[in-house]
């Protein structure tokens, strides 16, 4: 079934390489720790019961006034920095903050999905898990790499370094830190999988 994405503008493509302008969106978001795989899980159970109804109408006189919110992709993990190193193994993208920019570091991660293009920040339900928040992200200016297989923590570290390589070469500056986004559901072949590696960049 599709499912809506956020909307962008290709600036640039080469190969599997692309520079994308994202409009502006809004995000609901936890934080969840644990590994990878657990807190992806965690994460997406947490966001998905906020859209799946565990949520408050705005202006609505009781709880039980609720609202289904569609699905969309991907799903973003944000690696957290600042806790001990972990073996490895989403979209789901995974960001490190901070100083760490391996994602092997990360024992919290921040889940998020991004709401559908139709909702303002008013007129979203309101979470009842307080776990789960809303956020508006401005509009930004990403470099991705795409490519399919499974996310095991060699291959999304061999990914990351491609990325930043292919910056390089291109003397493009990196603001913030890499997300791996995973677009498909678990059960997608992996042939069929689409991933992408994710960086902020200075706009070129």
């Amino acid at each position: 079934m599709a499912v809506e994405e956020p909307k962008f503008e290709l600036i640039a493509q080469d190969g599997n390489y692309e520079i994308r302008l994202y409009a502006p969106v809004i995000i609901a978001e936890t934080l969840v720790s644990g590994d990878m795989d657990a807190a992806s899980g965690k994460g997406f159970r947490l966001i998905a019961d906020y859209i799946f109804g565990n949520n408050t109408l705005a202006g609505a006189a009781a709880e039980k006034d609720s609202q289904k919110i569609a699905m969309t992709a991907p799903v973003i993990l944000e690696p957290v920095a600042g806790s001990a190193k972990i073996a490895m193994t989403v979209p789901v993208t995974a960001e490190p903050l901070g100083a760490a920019s391996d994602m092997s570091t990360a024992t919290q991660w921040r889940i998020h999905f991004v709401m559908p293009a139709e909702y303002s920040m008013p007129a979203l339900p309101k979470p009842n898990n307080e776990a789960v928040t809303l956020r508006q992200l401005p509009a930004r200016t990403v470099a991705v790499l795409i490519y399919s297989g499974l996310n095991t923590v060699s291959q999304i570290q061999k990914k990351t370094a491609e990325l930043d390589a292919w910056l390089q070469t291109k003397g493009i500056e990196q603001t913030g830190t890499p997300l791996l986004a995973r677009y498909n559901p678990p059960w997608t072949l992996p042939m069929w999988r689409r991933n992408e590696i994710q960086v902020e960049i200075k706009t070129p």
